[in-house]
């Protein structure tokens, strides 16, 4: 994958052959991402808690023309049983890890709605599975000595919305863990990246699929699509480049 500029030939990185893992990986970004990069040529499994979703998502793919390949796992990274069932599939399907992207996540309003478990099972699949999940890929990326984790967060950590307060401290959370998680692995010759997006169309939007089209027509809102590519732009740079934080917002989102 190369484009020419004035002083000679600018290599990108070929995600084809790359063994690639996705959380939340059935809907939404996760999806788009998954089927964008099989389609370059990368080899991927995603894993999704709906065993439904992951069906559509492999049928989906099987109508694809796909230079790689796409597998997946049904698996709930909300406790420690099903992430070391998400490594165990990644070892025996992929045998290693060149990328993990952590996107899995769930949508939740502020401090004042529901009780301890459902507060819990957001922070354990929003914050602490993103830690868990970096921890066992580190472990494998480290044998190498190379490696990209690729954390999806929300602009919700700059923007900080009313009422929305627990799905806030999670996202928070990731941004500063992915920030200090650089510091640490850098050195290792492993990639960090953190993308922050804005309003994007996906079953976690409280409005329907044609309000979000319509917002998407006016620039209000993005596609999965969108931040798909951003993930593919942040993967294939020289080694010598990090790209360390891309926010990225639809035009017409002032906020």
């Amino acid at each position: 994958m190369t484009t020419i500029q004035n002083d000679g030939i600018y290599t990108l990185k070929d995600v084809a052959g790359l063994s690639i893992v996705i959380t939340g990986g059935t809907t939404g970004i996760g999806r788009a991402t998954a089927l964008l990069l099989a389609s370059k040529g990368a080899r991927v499994l995603v894993a999704g808690s709906d065993e439904q979703h992951m069906n559509d998502t492999l049928a989906d793919a099987a109508k694809t023309e796909l230079r790689g390949s796409l597998d997946g796992v049904v698996t709930d990274l909300a406790n420690e049983e099903g992430i070391n069932a998400l490594f165990e599939a990644a070892d025996s399907n992929l045998g290693s890890i060149d990328v993990f992207i952590n996107n899995a996540a769930l949508a939740y309003q502020g401090v004042s709605d529901g009780g301890y478990a459902d507060w819990q099972r957001v922070i354990n699949t929003n914050l602490l599975g993103y830690i868990a999940c970096t921890h066992f890929a580190l472990e494998r990326m480290k044998q190498k000595e190379s490696g990209h984790i690729v954390n999806i967060g929300s602009m919700s950590a700059d923007v900080r919305e009313k009422d929305s307060s627990v799905y806030v401290a999670t996202k928070s959370g990731i941004q500063g863990f992915s920030e200090s998680l650089r510091k640490e692995v850098n050195e290792q010759g492993i990639k960090v990246t953190l993308i922050e997006p804005g309003a994007v169309g996906t079953d976690m939007q409280p409005v329907s699929v044609p309000d979000q089209q319509k917002q998407q027509e006016s620039q209000e809102m993005m596609r999965a699509e969108d931040i798909a590519y951003a993930v593919l732009y942040a993967i294939t740079q020289p080694e010598r480049c990090d790209v360390v934080d891309i926010k990225i917002r639809p035009h017409m989102q002032i906020i």
